[in-house]
């Protein structure tokens, strides 16, 4: 009985894997709605993988490695999938077999730009399994916050609140961009606060809480909107904090 309750952390994290696959074929089917749908359903599972381990104690290796593999598919292959599929639109107004993409080299290394995320997502992965350590903050962007950036610009596509600015958001200029900018956020060593707090004194969590307080305000004010933008405001403001030297 103990080795199956063991086991269950590590059946979430199956689930985490199997949303990841299905939100991949669903983007390069050109379905992003339902992409971004299991990449959000994956990120609970994410979260709640970790926390049943922890309330169990079912600690493992093999949990530690299958989390990784399941996170760098659900966000990183299936984002990058999106932004593949989203690259498509905005080049030929259309999603295509691959096989039938009629495109010019220039067009194709667009296109290709895309396989940045999950490659990057991997490293960061794999250099957070190697270099783990006990630092109270992340280095670079958690994968699971660029598979939900890449995962609300799906979601935009079904709540066409703000569709004015789709020909901005969906341009192939801004795509290119976000893909390289999310993929070099990933890896790069500045430190990032986490959201896990020791106490709940301002002292020592004023930036989580300023942070919340915005988030709150875009998610609220915005919806799915607010999700990118959140994401985007937590690049932001470490960013500024590590400009102005703030320990966390």
């Amino acid at each position: 009985m103990k080795s199956i309750i063991r086991q269950i952390p590590n059946f979430i994290t199956s689930l985490n894997l199997v949303s990841g696959v299905l939100a991949t074929i669903f983007a390069i089917d050109g379905h992003l709605v339902w992409a971004a749908i299991f990449i959000c359903a994956a990120a609970v599972f994410d979260f709640f993988d970790g926390l049943v381990a922890r309330l169990l104690k079912a600690y493992s290796e093999v949990g530690k490695e299958l989390d990784s593999l399941a996170d760098v598919v659900s966000f990183g292959l299936a984002p990058g999938a999106i932004l593949f599929t989203l690259l498509e639109f905005s080049l030929f107004e259309t999603n295509q077999r691959i096989y039938d993409i009629d495109a010019s080299w220039y067009q194709w290394l667009i296109l290709f730009s895309a396989f940045l995320i999950p490659v990057f997502g991997a490293i960061r992965l794999a250099r957070f399994n190697v270099f783990s350590s006990n630092e109270p903050f992340f280095r670079g962007l958690p994968i699971p916050a660029n598979g939900l950036f890449w995962a609300s610009l799906g979601l935009m596509l079904e709540f066409p609140k703000f569709k004015a600015f789709f020909p901005v958001i969906f341009s192939t200029k801004n795509l290119l961009f976000l893909g390289i900018f999310m993929s070099g956020m990933m890896v790069i060593n500045m430190p990032m606060f986490s959201l896990k707090m020791k106490n709940i004194s301002w002292g020592d969590n004023w930036y989580r809480y300023i942070f919340v307080f915005l988030a709150l305000l875009l998610l609220v004010g915005l919806n799915v909107y607010g999700l990118a933008l959140t994401i985007l405001l937590y690049i932001i403001l470490n960013i500024v904090f590590y400009l102005l030297q703030v320990k966390f």
